[in-house]
């Protein structure tokens, strides 16, 4: 029996019919003070049903022949019973009504459900998940540590909810950060590498401060690509100093694409209701993509970068990873917003008045849409990649059956030129080498005495833990050797030049000539154009590689890209500040195919709610 749901075996009475029956409180629960405390008006109900109420009580005396010496316990039963009934049944419902949801699949709403009816706690839910993660982290190595206050941090938001106060639709749950976001706590954040471990900030990221005040348990911190993909030029996705090589679920030596790698991973097995990634391009698109869940990539300013490590404030964004869109919508919500800390948050259009995500999740969200195709991206797929087109064509009919008019030939006509220049990545880079020092300036402890991109280089280089030169460096390399920077006199003019290839050139052209509201990519396609100008994406599961399928690996030889039952989505892309409405088209789209529950892992965690309370 847990000691979390203790039951009054004398009656066969169980607390999960009472509200908020966390460890402990058993007796608590079942006392007057307690009941007077929790509902001021629990008893004119009890009078009201008194009579009825008593008459059970003895009538239980009766056929049990509850010995005399128990006598004492039939005022706190009889109190249990009227509390009871006012409580667990508000729509005239009747007894206890908990079944604890499966963790791989649970929705935000399902928890809360759980949380609200006291069939468990946060307590249990961080209890649960830590057994998860211990189950699968050996294998996979997804999470690079669990926060040690998340146990503490969870007590309080129980008891929070014990005396009333829920502080939004995420209150009590347990959420996994990406390695990269700071958390002013006992954690690292590191971005994977050896040369910010024990490096201090000081203060919370903007969003995670904001996770913090929804009610939401930081539970620990995933595994990422080192550096979110800026190091190396023969690295792997998943790869870092601090916890190795991340793997996905669907296949043995799964490539589990970056940077946000650990947050796909993990929010694919359930190790947390969600997790938290970046991108820069294509970091939240693509591991979604090939974890089978849900990605939504925020236009560059709906969230706050403030005290998340950088690569370029041109294209970093924070956004959600989670197992639906709605629960991602949620998590938007709750993040998003401007924030004096980043002037990039000070452009957007909404102010404190953001558009209601959540209420977005609408069936009609593809009605009356017109989508175009940039089939000039698409044709640049090769015959492996089959399955994905073959997938994605049959996405384009069930699209256009809920309401859409699909505009083919939308094409990206800069595309081609846009394959065969450097400019964007060398933006990026001189973004990084401003960007990355402004970031060293702000840490309260800095051990290694770190306070620019060449300093990190030569730690790296010098660092036995680092895997150098088996992983190079090359990515700094060519940055430092460019001598530029986002100051320089010949940065602007480059930019400029980048934001061809997302502008006119690009997404924005598409749009505005053929006059759309979004365009629809396979996910693998579908990041690095949007990211030159900040654009918004929201990918969405698709399908799978299908059996028989030959088996690919990255150019390092160490990860499997393509295999049987390998996942693949597809991607709404829109203008800035768009979220709202591909919101609703992704979820349109999601609630009519429903492909995420159809493919199958090879691994995944046995433990769950109904095994652990």
């Amino acid at each position: 029996m847990s000691r979390h749901r203790l039951k009054l075996v004398i009656t066969g009475f169980s607390p999960c019919c009472l509200p908020d029956s966390a460890a402990g409180t058993t007796w608590k629960m079942i006392s007057t003070e307690y009941i007077s405390k929790r509902k001021g008006n629990v008893y004119l109900i009890a009078a009201v049903l008194s009579i009825a109420a008593f008459g059970v009580v003895l009538a239980y005396i009766s056929t049990t022949m509850l010995h005399w010496s128990k006598w004492f316990l039939v005022p706190f039963l009889y109190v249990a019973t009227t509390a009871s009934s006012s409580e667990s049944s508000p729509n005239g419902a009747t007894g206890c009504q908990c079944v604890s949801p499966s963790l791989i699949e649970a929705t935000t709403a399902e928890l809360q459900e759980g949380l609200t009816k006291g069939c468990f706690s946060s307590v249990d839910l961080v209890n649960a998940y830590v057994t998860r993660i211990h189950e699968v982290n050996s294998t996979l190595h997804m999470v690079l540590e669990v926060n040690p206050d998340a146990w503490d941090i969870a007590r309080q938001l129980d008891l929070e909810r014990e005396y009333g106060l829920v502080r939004g639709p995420l209150h009590g749950l347990p959420i996994l950060v990406k390695g990269n976001i700071a958390t002013e706590d006992k954690m690292e954040t590191a971005a994977g590498s050896y040369a910010l471990v024990g490096a201090t900030v000081a203060a919370d990221s903007t969003v995670a401060k904001k996770l913090r005040q929804a009610g939401v348990i930081i539970l620990g911190k995933t595994s990422m690509s080192e550096w979110a993909n800026f190091r190396s030029l023969n690295g792997s996705s998943g790869w870092n100093a601090q916890g190795g090589q991340t793997y996905a679920a669907y296949y043995p030596k799964q490539d589990p694409s970056g940077s946000s790698s650990g947050s796909g991973v993990a929010a694919d097995l359930g190790l947390a209701f969600a997790a938290l990634g970046t991108e820069t391009s294509g970091s939240i698109l693509s591991p979604s993509e090939n974890n089978n869940i849900v990605g939504i990539k925020p236009t560059v300013g709906l969230t706050s970068r403030y005290m998340v490590i950088p690569i370029s404030e041109r294209q970093d964004t924070i956004g959600p990873m989670a197992r639906t869109v709605k629960d991602a919508a949620m998590i938007l919500q709750a993040i998003a917003g401007p924030d004096k800390n980043d002037n990039y948050t000070l452009a957007s259009p909404f102010g404190d008045h953001l558009p209601n995500y959540v209420a977005a999740c609408k069936l009609s969200g593809l009605k009356g849409k017109r989508i175009g195709i940039p089939r000039n991206v698409i044709n640049t797929l090769d015959s492996s990649s089959e399955p994905i087109v073959s997938a994605f064509e049959a996405a384009v009919s069930v699209i256009s059956k809920a309401g859409a008019t699909i505009v083919d030939d939308a094409n990206f006509i800069g595309y081609d030129e846009y394959l065969n220049t450097s400019t964007p990545q060398a933006v990026v880079a001189a973004d990084f080498i401003s960007d990355i020092a402004s970031y060293l300036s702000k840490l309260r402890a800095n051990p290694n005495n770190l306070h620019n991109l060449e300093d990190i280089r030569r730690f790296t280089q010098q660092s036995p833990l680092e895997d150098y030169p088996s992983r190079d460096t090359g990515i700094w390399d060519l940055a430092l050797a460019s001598g530029i920077n986002n100051t320089s006199p010949e940065f602007w003019q480059l930019h400029l030049q980048s934001l061809y290839y997302g502008d006119e050139g690009g997404l924005t052209g598409a749009l505005s000539r053929h006059k759309l509201d979004a365009v629809i990519l396979p996910t693998a396609l579908a990041y690095d154009i949007p990211a030159i100008i900040g654009a918004p994406a929201v990918t969405v599961p698709l399908g799978s590689f299908p059996a028989g399928t030959p088996i690919e690996y990255n150019e390092r030889g160490n990860l499997v890209e393509k295999a049987p039952g390998i996942p693949f989505g597809i991607s709404f892309l829109g203008p800035r500040w768009s979220e709202e409405s591909l919101i609703g088209m992704a979820y349109a789209f999601e609630q009519r195919t429903l492909v995420r529950r159809k493919l199958q892992r090879y691994i995944e965690p046995r433990s769950d709610l109904s095994i652990l309370l």
